[in-house]
């Protein structure tokens, strides 16, 4: 016989485990003095010791286990149980699978479009035309994610994949200091899908020339703060901004891709006269 502290440390098994193993019923001591209150292990309880340590290794938690340690657990019980762990070994596969292949893709992802952060930097562009499915509506700012969101998921009924980029279109000029803005929300589309009563497929019209600003966008905010910064570069570079076509902002990465508090966007402003 020893004492738990000896056994402990033959069994490689901390004090504190043995006594949470007698506490399930897994392994009691063999003797506990009722004086002192030591407890006592069997030399051979040792043997139950490696039995745990290997239901473990097949996945099996303390409590699926207990029946393994019964006297007189039936070989048909054995198999059953055997036979469980093995679906939900499986389906955990499946899953862990799953998961791997997403966290694959977005490192696919990050090397498509580059893992360094964009530089900020103001050009003219030629912005060519693009099949969306959109939803435009006067809301309060903070609604702007709800409208993202109803969008995408409309999207998604219809068979579309991810989306990688979104579009908000602000008709009013970016104007930050109305209650209520009008928003139109913009999802490039891979295939033609059916509009419904709130969702429109349509062309987001080519631009001629448009003045152009990367930066870092924070997508939990109501409004794009460098419209002033893009106003004030036309305004310098003798620009005209053309009134016929609304300011875009284009989200560049997914929902899935951000990471940190920012995600990198381009802001697009519609110029009267050709691109460079």
């Amino acid at each position: 016989m020893m004492k738990i502290s000896a056994f402990a440390k033959v069994s490689g098994l901390s004090i504190k485990a043995l006594r949470y193993y007698d506490e399930l019923g897994l392994l009691k001591p063999a003797h506990v003095d009722e004086q002192s209150g030591y407890r006592y292990y069997a030399e051979e309880q040792l043997l139950t010791v490696k039995r745990i340590a290997a239901y473990k290794e097949q996945g099996f938690t303390l409590e699926q286990l207990k029946p393994f340690l019964e006297d007189n657990i039936r070989a048909d019980a054995v198999r059953d149980k055997l036979s469980e762990k093995m679906k939900e070994l499986q389906e955990t596969v499946q899953s862990l699978q799953l998961q791997l292949d997403e966290v694959n893709s977005r490192l696919s992802h990050l090397e498509h479009i580059g893992t360094g952060d964009p530089a900020e930097s103001i050009r003219t562009r030629k912005v060519p035309s693009q099949r969306v499915a959109s939803l435009r509506d006067q809301v309060p700012r903070s609604q702007l994610c709800l409208l993202l969101d109803e969008v995408m998921k409309y999207a998604a009924l219809q068979g579309e994949e991810e989306a990688r980029q979104l579009i908000i279109l602000w008709h009013d000029d970016g104007n930050e200091n109305a209650d209520v803005a009008d928003i139109e929300v913009a999802l490039p589309l891979s295939r033609d899908i059916p509009a419904n009563g709130r969702v429109r497929v349509h062309v987001l019209p080519e631009l001629e020339s448009a003045a152009s600003l990367i930066h870092h966008c924070d997508p939990y905010g109501y409004s794009c703060p460098v419209i002033p910064e893009l106003k004030a570069w036309i305004s310098s570079q003798g620009l005209v901004q053309s009134d016929r076509e609304p300011i875009r902002e284009m989200y560049l990465t997914s929902d899935k891709d951000i990471y940190g508090r920012k995600r990198p966007a381009e802001l697009i402003i519609p110029l009267l006269g050709n691109a460079e």
